[in-house]
């Protein structure tokens, strides 16, 4: 299954969240409308980046590497 390792930015306040996920489009939809506890208070959220990876165990691992 592929996975999504990806950064938006918040339009509100400029700073960033880093995630991965299965869906991306799902999970811009899920922060934009509030739904994520994390993000919900810096609404609305734009994709900053984004790359395509082969299993949920690489995007976990380039996520764990970039925030080194």
């Amino acid at each position: 299954m592929e996975f999504y390792v990806y950064i938006v930015q918040s339009e509100k306040d400029g700073s960033f969240y880093f995630g991965q996920t299965n869906n991306l489009d799902d999970r811009l939809k899920r922060h934009n409308a509030g739904s994520e506890k994390y993000t919900s208070r810096k609404t609305p959220w734009k994709l900053f980046w984004h790359t395509k990876v082969s299993s949920r165990a690489e995007a976990m691992k380039l996520q764990k590497s970039s925030r080194t």
